[in-house]
């Protein structure tokens, strides 16, 4: 009985720690509607500054001083990072935000390698706080104990200041509704910068203070960032109270889990996190959203089917790839097959988003379920690939009917969180269930047929199913369907009013997006000749992401042009410098500031402005 006693204080005192950097990505959501990828960047910033003003201060002097000072220093960076790049793009469609706030992510993480090498740093313990205690006759930090009494004492710090200052009710104000509070003469920039300061400074103050129980490391970002944002949704975007809640159920949750359900420990959090939403769309202690501008926010515009010059050019352009092998070697040859992949993976994704305005976090799912539907069927049942292609389009229908009709239910960050939650179960089960998915050590020898193994037939292959179902996606856009899927993206009310079914509607828009999805992972895994839980991890989603808003939110072929520019450039960058990451999150970064409308959009935006201009011109 001891032992599970203190294995709950030990949750609480992870919950502190964790609420410490949820609390910060709350608030920063509450106000600015920004969901801030970076956010565990600074948690980790927070940690290696703590660690470098120790080492230079003294633990013995300086460990209380650096760790506010490390803080206080991330909340610099962070207000420097809003003042010079958020704030250009708060206008802009609010994927984009999340889209450079995931470059910065990028970025930081390559900097922190750069500036502290890639070992980890074990920080010291805090002066006064060194030993354990007996509890119940089990030893417990000291430190711990700590930790499990400052949570609560931000959590009253931070009622006290929303409360009770002036600053606290502009920021609940701009909460509800930020046009209003415009309209009152608030100048929203430097609210807005005050308040990401603020969140920024919490998750440098958590990153810092975990330095006596875990080393500073270059995998804390992301594995925080998880976390918080599972924390942050159970508990109700932008509600701090639902947030320390949340972060007690998710530390218990993992101290626990281990324990009790060792089979599903990894993937619990998500479970409970898909629950809370199905139960409770916005969250324990949250409230509905307010109204939101739509995927495709400014930037919608008329969509219009080819015409004859159109379809002309993309005729000669799939014809001058199909010449491709003829001219280059095997490499590129291989190169060119991943990427026609990952456009056909894009252009679902685009079509969910832009066509539906349906925001996935987790369409890796699909994509790996169909890289492990065929794989599965090619090794365990000894199928054919072409039977097994379709097996793992089949696997990926079937997980976007059974995911896509919970989805459907939400809306807005919601709906892109359950997503999430549905594709890290689907991760789960391919990392834990050895058996069949053969667990972190993969599928191997997934090899296509004999007619197909050479690189060019199977380049060949590739791009007959690629360029076909872009095709099809494309075709499917300018049905009836489609047109009754992007009026529920533009306006649900009046789409409702005619008839048309929004959770039908859009429950089969999510299925066709699984599908095609699927078919590329199936392509993938013969590609590469194996399968591991990495395709469906968490980082595929948002390259999807990524890939769709480079191209363009608002136009039909963003996806598409995207993929190409984006994995293109991945692997030429991989291949040529051992810091990816930096190079491609400023380029990013570059890319939204200068081209918020996506690469695909400001074409046609500077097109359409030609035409204009020379109409202008004609007239008498």
């Amino acid at each position: 009985m001891s032992f599970y006693f203190v294995q709950f204080v030990t949750g609480l005192a992870s919950a502190s720690s964790l609420f410490l950097v949820a609390s910060g990505l709350s608030i920063i959501f509450g106000v600015t509607r920004v969901v801030n990828f970076a956010h565990g960047a600074f948690y980790m910033l927070g940690a290696y500054i703590g660690y470098t003003l120790i080492d230079r201060l003294g633990a013995g002097v300086g460990f209380w001083p650096a760790i506010v000072l490390s803080a206080f220093g991330v909340a610099a960076i962070g207000t420097l990072i809003e003042m010079l790049l958020l704030r250009r793009i708060y206008d802009a469609p609010e994927l984009f935000q999340l889209l450079a706030t995931f470059a910065v992510a990028l970025v930081v993480e390559d900097l922190a390698l750069l500036i502290w090498g890639p070992s980890d740093l074990l920080g010291p313990r805090a002066p006064g706080f060194k030993g354990a205690i007996d509890l119940l006759g089990q030893p417990f930090p000291t430190y711990d104990l700590l930790l499990i009494a400052l949570a609560p004492l931000v959590l009253a710090l931070i009622w006290l200041v929303f409360r009770r200052t002036t600053w606290g009710v502009l920021v609940r104000a701009a909460t509800q509704d930020r046009e209003m509070v415009a309209a009152l003469g608030v100048n929203q920039k430097w609210l807005f910068t005050s308040v990401f300061a603020l969140g920024v400074f919490l998750a440098g103050l958590g990153g810092a203070l975990e330095l006596p129980r875990q080393a500073a490391n270059h995998t804390m970002d992301l594995q925080v960032i998880t976390e918080a944002l599972v924390v942050v949704v159970i508990g109700g975007l932008g509600s701090v109270p639902g947030t320390f809640l949340a972060a007690i159920i998710v530390s218990e949750l993992n101290a626990f889990g281990i324990l009790v359900f060792p089979k599903i420990s990894i993937v619990l959090v998500f479970l409970v996190m898909a629950i809370v939403l199905i139960v409770r769309p916005w969250g324990l202690l949250g409230r509905a959203e307010a109204a939101a501008r739509t995927a495709s926010g400014a930037i919608i515009s008329r969509w219009r089917p080819f015409g004859a010059r159109g379809r002309i050019a993309v005729a000669l352009v799939v014809a001058f790839a199909a010449l491709l092998p003829i001219a280059a070697g095997n490499y590129f040859v291989g190169v060119a097959t991943e990427v026609l992949i990952f456009m056909l993976y894009a252009a679902s994704l685009h079509f969910l988003l832009a066509g539906g305005g349906l925001a996935s976090f987790g369409h890796a799912a699909y994509f790996g379920l169909g890289s492990y539907g065929a794989a599965i069927a090619l090794k365990s049942f000894g199928l054919g690939m072409e039977t097994a292609i379709v097996a793992g389009i089949v696997l990926g229908l079937v997980g976007a009917l059974v995911f896509g009709w919970f989805c459907v239910r939400l809306s807005g960050v919601y709906f892109a969180m359950l997503t999430l939650a549905f594709a890290q179960i689907a991760w789960s089960i391919a990392y834990q269930w050895t058996d069949v998915t053969g667990g972190d050590n993969g599928i191997i020898g997934v090899w296509p047929s004999a007619w197909a193994a050479s690189p060019a037939r199977f380049y060949w292959l590739t791009l007959a199913l690629s360029a076909g179902s872009i095709a099809l996606l494309r075709a499917i856009t300018f049905s009836p369907f489609g047109y009754a899927l992007r009026a529920l993206r533009d306006s649900t009310l009046r789409a409702e009013t005619i008839g048309i079914e929004r959770r039908r509607v859009q429950w089969m828009g999510f299925v066709i997006a699984g599908g095609f999805a699927a078919l590329a992972g199936a392509l993938y895994a013969f590609l590469k000749g194996s399968v591991f839980p990495d395709n469906i991890s968490i980082s595929l989603s948002i390259d999807g992401l990524v890939m769709v808003l480079l191209g363009g939110v608002g136009t039909v072929s963003g996806g598409v042009v995207g993929a190409a520019i984006y994995r293109s450039l991945s692997i030429w960058v991989i291949s040529h410098t051992d810091y990816s990451k930096l190079v491609l999150g400023a380029l990013i970064i570059a890319l939204v500031v200068m081209f918020p409308k996506g690469l695909v959009g400001a074409f046609e935006a500077w097109r359409s402005a030609r035409t204009g201009a020379r109409l202008q011109g004609q007239s008498p």
